[in-house]
């Protein structure tokens, strides 16, 4: 097995669900870095059992490239697996297990090149960033940018490896999570009209989101690099009421807006408030107490990296590639971009076709188009870019 295989299978072996603690996993990256004469920098959470880390090697000074990647994976509960899930197992080209592709993959690959370019003398740094919480909305990443954000020298370009086949993507969408709280009056469901039923309040809200994104679709602004074209909103989940004969007093909502660059996610929550405040008011007549309150949860930017940057033109020397993509799932480099100015794309091996399934996997053939990338990428950080 070569150097990218062994650490992979090492990565898998770390069930790092986003729920539990990745500390193992980058105290084992620390670890190894450090048998090369690299002290990483590690950033924990306020309960030290996860951590953000990143380490840079050749020279001290602006630029270079930084290959960033999350260490935690979705849960595997409920998914029927027909291998080991926290064990790589190598079977018909393809290395199965979870995180292979989302995205332990890249990371395997991403270290065996840091460790390789210790070896090298480079006239611009390479920057390893590996993040905790990425499943989750992006959350852990945020002191590594705070950090980045006061570091005298920073990365010139990110490529950021999610598995997008190993093809060059400039842009995703940006999310916004959002829970609505729905405020009515209790009562005996004898008695219903008397009462104000949260959960009624609760479906005309989801209606209204159904009817933003018809327009959405219908009328709106349109991507045609995307799957679908345009922002999206969509409700994941309704919670209210105790038992069928109480009218509930309370009930939630939590749905997302999915935008494109020119699409204003908070524009678009205030245009949803002014279509629900007549359904309000109304309920008022009723229970004066009755209300819908907002709260957003989660949110990251979008990225939708120019075709003509210097990055796309850096990547397609580097990649063979012409072309580029966008893709549907969120990333971390559009917070690279925004908060630090750090131009971002995405390129990794594996498809999101086999991520968050059971028996997921990365191909061999990719993982090896992954290393002969990285080993370009440190070519060129050699000659200078």
């Amino acid at each position: 097995m070569n150097q990218t295989v062994d650490i992979l299978n090492d990565l898998v072996g770390f069930a790092s669900v986003s729920r539990d603690p990745n500390r193992m996993l980058i105290d084992y990256v620390a670890d190894k870095l450090a048998k090369y004469g690299v002290d990483p920098v590690i950033i924990p959470d306020k309960s030290g059992k996860k951590a953000n880390l990143y380490a840079v090697t050749g020279p001290d000074i602006d630029g270079g490239v930084m290959l960033s990647g999350h260490t935690d994976v979705v849960p595997i509960d409920g998914q029927n697996w027909t291998k080991p899930a926290f064990s790589c197992t190598y079977e018909d080209g393809k290395y199965y297990g979870r995180g292979t592709a989302d995205m332990k993959g890249f990371v395997a690959a991403a270290i065996a090149s840091f460790i390789n370019a210790t070896r090298l003398n480079l006239n611009n740094p390479l920057h390893l960033a590996l993040s905790y919480d990425e499943e989750i909305g992006c959350i852990g990443v945020r002191s590594l940018i705070d950090m980045l954000g006061k570091s005298p020298h920073k990365p010139a370009f990110c490529i950021v490896g999610e598995p997008t086949e190993m093809g060059l993507a400039t842009g995703h969408k940006g999310k916004t999570a959002i829970r609505a709280n729905c405020q009515g009056r209790e009562g005996h469901s004898a008695l219903a009209p008397m009462a104000m039923n949260a959960l009624h309040l609760a479906c005309d809200l989801a209606g209204q989101i159904r009817h933003m994104q018809d327009e959405l679709a219908r009328a709106g602004h349109k991507d045609d690099d995307y799957n679908v074209p345009y922002t999206t909103m969509h409700v994941g989940r309704i919670e209210g009421g105790i038992q069928l004969n109480i009218v509930p007093n309370a009930a939630f909502i939590d749905f997302e807006i999915r935008n494109l660059a020119e699409d204003d996610p908070m524009a678009l929550l205030d245009k949803l408030k002014e279509r629900i405040a007549p359904i309000i008011e109304i309920a008022k007549k009723t229970a004066p107490e009755a209300n819908i309150q907002f709260t957003i949860t989660n949110t990251y930017p979008g990225l939708n990296t120019p075709k003509d940057a210097e990055i796309v033109s850096f990547m397609k020397a580097l990649t063979g590639h012409n072309t580029t993509i966008k893709v549907a799932f969120g990333t971390e480099g559009g917070l690279f971009t925004r908060d630090i100015g750090i131009p971002s794309v995405i390129c990794g091996p594996g498809s999101m076709d086999q991520g968050h399934k059971p028996d997921e996997f990365v191909s061999a053939e990719q993982l090896a188009q992954c290393d002969t990338m990285l080993s370009t990428l440190n070519q060129r950080l050699v000659k200078g870019i």
